[in-house]
């Protein structure tokens, strides 16, 4: 049995698409151990609700030593879902090729530092982009710079919103997510 790892910031809807993966055999093998949250939100909910272990790290220069002191040993995958916090330079390289995260934009363009949630579809609209999508990727020292696992695309429509666009983002989401995390602890990534 593999074990995951989920590193939250916010609702917890990814969180809660991997476990019904799970529970469904779409990721097959695996269980989430740990749901760790860098502030008070919805997901630690949904983790306590689904019987599984949590905890809240206050985010801040400490975040990834407090972290990796809670990490099960046999962690097989950290999955940040999400998440906002910037892991450190020593975490990401100690668990290189074990992290990986949601982008809601096709990478390489719209990430880096500021580009998360509403302020990424924005700036896809206001580029005058025709499409947009989800990007996952592993995480490495460099924010959004991971080498890029899986994509997911949709068209921007003329009269496209950041809403209903980030609506569109997230149902891609919802599909490659799952995807990557069992390609993955397949090994079956290339």
């Amino acid at each position: 049995m593999k074990n995951i790892v989920v590193l939250v910031s916010g609702s917890g809807t990814n969180l809660q698409r991997i476990l019904d993966c799970i529970d469904s055999g779409e990721i097959a093998g695996a269980k989430v151990s740990l749901v760790v949250a860098d502030r008070e939100c919805y997901g630690l909910q949904r983790a306590e609700k689904a019987g599984i272990e949590n905890h809240l790290i206050k985010r801040g220069k400490s975040f990834s030593e407090k972290l990796e002191k809670i990490l099960p040993e046999n962690t097989d995958l950290i999955v940040l879902a999400g998440f906002l916090s910037i892991l450190s330079n020593d975490f990401c390289e100690k668990y290189k090729g074990r992290i990986i995260n949601i982008h809601p934009a096709l990478l390489p363009k719209f990430g880096g530092f500021g580009m998360w949630g509403m302020n990424v579809h924005n700036a896809v609209i206001e580029a005058g982009e025709t499409e947009s999508g989800a990007t996952v990727h592993f995480v490495t020292s460099g924010i959004d710079e991971g080498e890029i696992i899986l994509q997911g695309k949709v068209d921007v429509e003329e009269n496209e919103t950041p809403e209903t666009l980030a609506q569109k983002v997230h149902q891609v989401e919802y599909e490659i997510f799952p995807k990557a995390i069992d390609k993955i602890l397949k090994n079956k990534y290339s």
